[in-house]
């Protein structure tokens, strides 16, 4: 996604620029995204793509302009250095009015629903925790914003949602001054604070030594949830989901799989590292070893689905008689004509209303156990009957184990 600046006029003669990312649908909320001591660099407008991937209109203001603007260092020392040299000098009052005028340009743009977000990181989650103070921002999002302890008499002054997270390990926000913010809160159900273990400061940002996979991904997700529960956009990721199952499944349609999906998807079958990622490989995948193998009688059976803010977690088993290579599934081996039952687990996240990436789990010794080209007799494999108990609890369980009846008999 190629993003745009624009210029946004002060009260007092000047303007500044702001990097912009549209909706692809070209309507939604806006979200104002804050810059780290390290200016809009190639980080934060990766942010504001995603979040316009997401349904956003979203723009991050040069919050340095009055001092260096168009500003852009490392992460490096050397960038470290003078980023918080002009953190220092940046005048925060003015620049929270500068926020304000930018949160009022963004409600103003053609296809903007007038709800706006804040989303600040590091100097830019204390000005998203200030910006949620002084203006009519509808909801705020702290990333490691520091210094915010010294500031807890604003914090009476939020009355709109506010989530904050950290790092655990952030030797710049202790534990001491995350509990006085927490405490500041205390009586504010309208606020969330999570701390993320094994993660230090920058944890969200993958241009840095301290990033953390984990911790960055659970964090959008809750973020991603507030957001949509305050601003929208909300979707039906179930239905999408069905959706894209059905052009799979049940019209059999590669192209019209393919537009349920991001432009540059992923998927993984975990068991046997089949799939594809982007675009043209995982089209090639659907195309010629996905649908075209599903045998005719192949059929799936819901067991349970977990629905979060931007992923889902379906319990699900596939049913199908083996008549021919499902190479996807079980590369190299001949159809058996064996009917088999095989439980499975998807994750599927979604970038706004399009699948991201899928994660698919099966139960491969079951498979193989059930193809009859595993020799499981001294091996504790169940075949079908862990399907069949997939869906009836009360079918008898630990008949694997050799001393089970010797003990229920005692």
């Amino acid at each position: 996604m190629a993003g745009q600046r624009i210029s946004i006029p002060t009260d007092d003669g000047g303007s500044f620029q702001c990097y912009t990312a549209r909706p692809d649908s070209g309507s939604g909320p806006g979200i104002i995204v804050l810059q780290e001591i390290f200016g809009v660099n190639n980080h934060i407008r990766a942010v504001c793509d995603t979040y316009a991937q997401e349904g956003y209109f979203a723009i991050a203001p040069d919050v340095f302009w009055r001092i260096q603007p168009g500003l852009e260092l490392e992460y490096d020392e050397n960038g470290i250095e003078q980023g918080a040299q002009l953190a220092s000098r940046c005048d925060i009052d003015l620049t929270i009015k500068d926020i304000a005028l930018a949160i009022r340009s963004l409600r103003s743009m053609p296809g903007s629903t007038g709800k706006v977000g804040v989303l600040g990181f590091c100097f830019g989650g204390l000005l998203a925790y200030l910006t949620a103070a002084r203006t009519d921002v509808d909801v705020a999002i702290v990333y490691y914003g520091g210094r915010i302890d010294e500031r807890l008499a604003e914090a009476d002054s939020i009355r709109r949602p506010i989530m904050l997270h950290w790092g655990a390990e952030d030797a710049g926000i202790p534990p001491r001054a995350r509990e006085a913010i927490r405490m500041a809160f205390a009586c504010n159900d309208r606020a969330e604070t999570y701390v993320y273990a094994d993660s230090g400061h920058g944890f969200n940002c993958d241009r840095r030594p301290s990033f953390h996979r984990f911790s960055a991904r659970l964090a959008h997700s809750r973020t991603l949830g507030l957001l949509h529960w305050t601003i929208g956009p909300r979707y039906d990721l179930s239905e999408l989901w069905d959706q894209h199952t059905a052009c799979e499944f049940a019209a059999r349609d590669v192209d019209a799989t393919m537009r349920t999906m991001v432009p540059e998807p992923y998927v993984n079958h975990v068991p046997t590292l089949t799939g594809g990622v982007g675009y043209k490989e995982l089209r090639h995948f659907y195309k010629n070893h996905f649908i075209p193998r599903l045998p005719p009688d192949t059929k799936i059976v819901p067991v349970t689905r977990t629905i979060g803010s931007d992923r889902i977690v379906d319990e699900f088993i596939l049913c199908f008689t083996h008549d021919r290579e499902v190479d996807f599934m079980a590369p190299g081996i001949p159809a058996t004509g064996k009917y088999v039952e095989v439980p499975h687990v998807a994750v599927v996240e979604f970038r706004g209303s399009k699948i991201a990436h899928e994660h698919i789990h099966w139960d491969h010794a079951s498979l193989l156990k059930q193809l009859g080209v595993l020799n499981a007799e001294a091996l504790p494999i169940a075949g079908i009957e862990g399907a069949k108990k997939l869906l009836d609890e009360k079918l008898p369980a630990n008949l694997l184990m050799p001393q089970w009846d010797a003990e229920k008999r005692k």
